[in-house]
């Protein structure tokens, strides 16, 4: 699958950042690595989320995206759980 998508993409980590649009999915990647890299998150879990949020995972959420309408991942800061959300921005 391509990672052109036919709609722009809503970003957002509950408790962190609000909900912001990108009409491309690799811009909207960058948003969220880039607040997370701001947050204060242990070693493991920071290891995790980069990976999982890569510019190599470009295709597989393009996919989910279209698939399941929905990326969902959390990050914890301490105990506190931030919900990460990408999906497609409504209209």
């Amino acid at each position: 699958m391509s990672a052109e998508l036919p709609f722009p993409v809503a970003v957002e980590i509950k408790g962190v950042t609000k909900v912001a649009t990108f009409s491309k999915l690799p811009e909207a990647l960058d948003a969220v690595r880039a607040s997370l890299a701001r947050l204060p998150l242990d070693d493991d879990q920071a290891a995790y989320l980069a990976e999982l949020f890569a510019p190599a995972s470009v295709d597989r959420i393009a996919h989910q995206l279209v698939e399941v309408g929905a990326v969902r991942a959390i990050a914890f800061i301490g105990i506190e759980p931030h919900p990460i959300y990408l999906r497609p921005a409504l209209a």
